[in-house]
């Protein structure tokens, strides 16, 4: 059993000032423990903060590891887009005739969509539907009988790997007819 201590008259402290003195003694513990308190809580909320940071530190590195597998190959698939361009160029640029080299070209062409398509690498569609400045560049407009803004040819194809925009489609549009 612990013995509180009970301030107690002596001839020299009377009864009243010994009370103010245990008064004072337990304000000062009172405002010791309320310090030590308000610390332990600054401590907590600091820890739950460093927590959460490094939490939301941990997913983003993790969603950008799992971007940059996803999209590695995009400098590459960009580079063979100019070989799928020049396959396209020697196929329009032979003649009407059937012959083996343009069923060689073909072949290929069709072999190289299908390894684009294999890894997500899709064409962009123009021709016909309104100027989309996401995904469609505007180098010439033309009077047309389209309506004005609508995509009436493609100058070179545009494309996309997995919803990011490889290359923006180079596209003529329809302007307004001018008034005169």
């Amino acid at each position: 059993m612990s013995e509180t201590a009970v301030p107690v008259e002596t001839p020299e402290k009377p009864a009243e000032e010994a009370l103010a003195d245990a008064r004072a003694e337990i304000v000062a513990l009172v405002a010791e423990r309320d310090a030590l308190l308000a610390e332990r809580d600054a401590e907590r909320d600091r820890a739950l903060r460093m927590a959460a940071e490094a939490e939301n530190t941990r997913r983003r590195l993790e969603r950008d590891k799992a971007e940059a597998v996803q999209y590695a190959a995009a400098g590459f698939a960009r580079d063979m887009l100019a070989v799928a361009d020049n396959l396209a160029r020697a196929l329009d640029a032979l003649p009407e005739a059937d012959g083996p080299l343009k069923a060689g070209l073909e072949a290929t062409q069709r072999e190289l969509h299908a390894i684009f398509e294999r890894h997500g690498i899709r064409r962009v569609a123009a021709v016909g539907l309104p100027l989309d400045p996401n995904c469609h560049q505007a180098m010439v407009e033309v009077d047309s009988e389209a309506e004005p803004g609508t995509v009436v040819s493609e100058l070179q194809s545009g494309w996309t790997m997995k919803e990011r925009l490889l290359r923006p489609a180079l596209v003529t549009v329809a302007k307004a007819p001018s008034a005169g």
